[in-house]
């Protein structure tokens, strides 16, 4: 179809690798060769617009494939205008960002979208402008720009099921134009909508029930599955599919490096089915990974799919045909959730045995809070041998997260609450959840110190993972939850916005006063980061495997990699405990460098043990994690004592 152009080598290199598959696929789903054509002609378009210090960065990624799967990947998701007011205020903020070791850094959306009914930002609007408030698509850019030159990498929304009711298509459509209307799906009665709703659940039966909206101005049905104003996509007309692509790599040229894809499970509609995980939406997700691997190849693909391991791990494809590059553990993140309340590990260490039996070259991001609420999607299966209850336990989990057990000292709200079903969500944040905002406001020292240490037992099991850490802005000071939504005409009713507060500036200056709650977190955490970061056993490529530690409040993780052996250990209890291991080799305490045997250990109650041992080294093998960390320190310890800046 190029053979009369003067084409780059380079693009025809990728495109001839991925055409037959490509060609075979696109005309699978839509036998229309018009646009297969233009689709390529616009990957051509994009490619060549591309400038050249992101092709220099895709070029450097190419060479080195597995360039983001290592142990000093550390990840940091926020709202820009909470963490800093703007694309500006957040690019000069780069050097805090930076002091928390962050190297990738997760923007939440900031395409434009209406006032009040944009959902946090998931109903765009226009997919080609920033939020005015929040600067440019060249603020974008320069910020991506800068973020490179520091060796950090820019994540960032791609709202792919669905645009605003505001949306340029979406009003051209309730003007009745048709060609619009094809873009998303239109009834001109109930009768198709109902016998969807049969087979179709609904994401928010309380705030936004059914799956289709009626419209006014067209009187037609238009397809709604998660709010009255976020009207579906149809994917079904290739020309969705074509400018919904050119859309996201106007944002990879903008400087955007990891795309993540928005409710991808959702995107095929198909009557009589559940519209979840349908075979087309793999198929359209492996032509955005060959689009990508064509005009930007330096760019992941991150896909939200918040469901078990069972139904999440289809999404990375195969080794040959590869889709998303990345995925979410959001079990793991429900199920340790469920572990504080419940302080048994049984479900977490089941649920881990199915995430490390998958293949290593999987990557998860993992998390303990992010911008959503925690849903209790857990495995009910497993739970009902010990006699639990689906409606009682998440009755349970909620009563104990929100404090509303006697002496529960966790601090959240619930979300979409549905007394009925016992079907509530719940929101805080990390630090709040752990107790802290409840030691504080009571003046309780003791009490204090017991919550950091859980906030800090969790964090050092979230890096005892593999896979990526995503850390949410303020957890690295502890930040408690924020009720002034509570207030807020627009915000009132989302109780998601009580861990979307904005960043206290104040707050983070007290991170270097180590006796503060702020200064005790961010050292405890910037102290797991750096020896994770420099002790190869966290390498992607480790084996990992549950230790068998005969208590149920302790669960214990082995990693080896190359001759180096990690146990870690962590007590799920408030009392102290013993982890009942019995491993032969000689182990050092991760952080003493001190011996300490791995038999009956004992762990103080919300605490962790990090053991380590090397078959490698006659040495001891936690000096030489300390000795890197300590080489890395120096070149920064001269540039401040040079400026005059030492201990800022």
């Amino acid at each position: 179809m190029f053979e009369d152009q003067d084409l780059e080598p380079e693009f025809v290199r990728r495109l001839e690798r991925h055409y037959d598959e490509m060609k075979w696929l696109y005309n699978e789903l839509y036998n229309d060769e018009h646009a297969f054509e233009y689709f390529c002609s616009m990957l051509y378009d994009y490619y060549s617009s591309r400038k050249q210090e992101l092709k220099e960065w895709d070029q450097a990624r190419e060479e080195d494939i597995d360039w983001y799967a290592n142990n000093a990947m550390l990840g940091m998701l926020m709202y820009t205008q909470c963490f800093a007011g703007s694309l500006e205020g957040l690019r000069e903020h780069l050097d805090y960002i930076q002091d928390c070791g962050v190297n990738y850094l997760h923007l939440m959306p900031l395409l434009q979208s209406p006032e009040g009914r944009s959902d946090g930002g998931y109903a765009v609007s226009d997919f080609r402008k920033v939020q005015p408030e929040l600067g440019t698509m060249e603020d974008l850019a320069k910020l991506s720009d800068e973020c490179h030159a520091r060796g950090m990498s820019v994540c960032l929304d791609f709202v792919m099921n669905h645009t605003s009711e505001d949306h340029e298509w979406a009003v051209r459509a309730k003007a009745g134009e048709k060609e619009y209307q094809d873009r998303y799906f239109f009834f001109d009665n109930w009768q198709i909508p109902n016998e969807f709703e049969k087979t179709v659940p609904q994401v928010f039966p309380q705030t936004a029930p059914g799956n289709f909206s009626w419209n006014e101005e067209t009187h037609k049905v238009v397809m709604t599955t998660f709010y009255p104003y976020q009207w579906d996509l149809n994917y079904r007309n290739p020309t969705v599919f074509n400018d919904m692509t050119a859309n996201m790599l106007n944002l990879c040229n903008h400087g955007v490096d990891i795309v993540r894809l928005d409710a991808v499970p959702y995107i095929w509609k198909t009557l009589g089915t559940d519209c979840r995980n349908l075979p087309q939406v793999h198929t359209l997700v492996r032509l955005m990974r060959m689009a990508c691997e064509i005009v930007c190849p330096g760019t992941l693909l991150l896909g939200e799919v918040v469901m078990e391991p069972s139904k999440v791990a289809p999404y990375f494809g195969t080794v040959e045909k590869p889709e998303c590059h990345m995925l979410y553990n959001v079990t793991t993140m429900a199920s340790t959730w469920n572990t504080v309340a419940t302080k048994d590990v049984r479900l977490l260490r089941h649920q881990l045995e199915q995430v490390f039996a998958l293949p290593k070259q999987y990557t998860f991001l993992n998390y303990l809070r992010c911008h959503d609420d925690i849903g209790w999607g857990l495995d009910y299966q497993f739970l009902s041998q010990f006699g639990i209850t689906e409606v009682a336990h998440k009755k349970f989990l909620n009563d104990y997260l929100k404090g509303a057990i006697y002496g529960v000292d966790s601090r959240g709200e619930l979300y979409n609450d549905d007394p009925r079903l016992g079907d509530a969500r719940l929101c805080g944040t990390t630090a709040s959840l752990c107790g802290i905002e409840a030691a504080e406001f009571e003046k309780d020292p003791a009490k204090l110190d017991r919550a950091i240490r859980l906030d800090i037992m969790l964090h050092a099991f979230l890096f005892t993972l593999s896979g990526i850490p995503v850390l949410y802005s303020g957890d690295e000071i502890g930040q408690l939850n924020d009720y002034s939504y509570h207030e807020d005409p627009l915000k009132w009713d989302d109780s998601r916005y009580l861990h979307r507060g904005k960043l206290h500036w104040d707050e983070v200056a007290m991170r270097e006063d180590e006796n503060s709650r702020q200064g005790r977190i961010f050292a405890g955490l910037r102290r797991l980061e750096e020896f994770r970061a420099n002790c190869e056993v966290f390498e992607p490529g480790a084996d990992t495997w549950i230790v068998e530690t005969w208590n149920d409040h302790v669960l214990g993780i082995g990693r080896y990699y190359r001759g180096c052996k990690l146990i870690g250990l962590f007590n799920f209890s408030d009392e102290d405990q013993t982890a009942w291991v019995n491993e032969e080799e000689i182990y050092y305490d991760c952080f003493t460098g001190q011996i300490r045997p791995a038999k009956a250990v004992g762990i103080p109650g919300r605490d962790f043990a990090w053991l380590l041992t090397s078959f490698s080294e006659s040495s001891n093998p936690v000096l030489t994690v300390h000795e890197r960390i300590e080489a890395a320190h120096r070149p920064l310890a001269e540039k401040y004592r040079q400026t005059g800046k030492a201990g800022k």
